[in-house]
């Protein structure tokens, strides 16, 4: 698949359900992610999920060779030309990262989204000039310091035992170990999305204009800005609902996809 202007990307489908659905997974992941959950909706989703730029299976991501200005705008472009390639309207579905992409996708293109699912959508931006904003600062900086540093293995081990399903670095397949640190250096390109709002997805006005039904996911096990970001998120998202699977931490489409997939399939009616 071509977006139109760059480089291909990996896609694939799961489930034979008669709705058409678009999942976009999480950095450091691929469109595999989705494999769990969609064992579950598989009798009422069809999903089409694509690789993100640099990921799994899609091309190496280099600035201006996928389209868009920068990562999520490259990101966005792949999303919107499999929204039209879809013909109808369509369930999005995006976690982390993801969900960022899918927020964008639907704000610029709402006619060709049916329902709009976001799972602990990463947009820290959100808590700028808020109260939350240090303790996210707090919360990153081990990250951040690895990062700058240029110590990629460090910085990765930082970034799954945040951010990953809470199994340990050390017990952490070597093959996917070095793929996390092969790959962590796209957090910087994605950086300013989820953290300078390069997408301008929080602008004033924006968000409110969001006329499909919304569904707001998270884990009660994620990270403190988690929760308060969603909470912006929900005030501003006209009819947004927000839901929280306890026990989960961050990666709850794989560690959690009943569960998940029970709040998906109920959200699906309101669409």
């Amino acid at each position: 698949m071509r977006d139109g202007s760059g480089p291909a990307a990996f896609v694939q489908q799961f489930g034979q359900g008669p709705r058409a659905a678009l999942g976009i997974h999480c950095s450091l992941a691929h469109s595999g992610a989705w494999a769990p959950l969609m064992a579950v909706l598989d009798g009422r989703l069809t999903m089409t999920a694509f690789d993100l730029p640099g990921h799994g299976r899609s091309a190496p991501w280099e600035p201006g060779l996928w389209g868009g200005a920068d990562y999520i705008g490259a990101a966005r472009a792949t999303a919107l030309e499999l929204l039209r390639q879809a013909g109808g309207p369509v369930d999005v579905i995006g976690h982390s990262f993801g969900a960022l992409v899918a927020l964008a996708a639907a704000l610029e293109a709402p006619e060709r989204v049916r329902t709009l699912t976001l799972i602990e959508p990463v947009l820290f931006a959100a808590l700028k000039d808020g109260p939350h904003w240090p303790a996210y600062l707090a919360e990153s900086a081990p990250f951040r310091a690895a990062m700058q540093a240029g110590d990629a293995p460090l910085a990765a081990e930082v970034f799954v035992g945040q951010w990953g399903n809470g199994q340990p670095w050390a017990s952490v397949d070597a093959r996917q170990r070095g793929n996390f640190i092969q790959r962590i250096g796209l957090l910087t390109d994605i950086a300013p999305s989820n953290e300078a709002d390069s997408a301008g997805l929080m602008r004033p006005g924006r968000l409110e204009a969001l006329a499909m039904p919304v569904l707001l996911i998270r884990g009660d096990r994620s990270p403190a800005s988690i929760p308060a970001l969603m909470e912006v998120l929900a005030g501003r998202i006209p009819g947004a609902r927000l839901e929280v699977v306890a026990g989960a931490g961050h990666m709850l489409p794989l560690t959690h996809p009943g569960e998940v997939a029970a709040l998906i399939g109920a959200h699906l009616s309101r669409g």
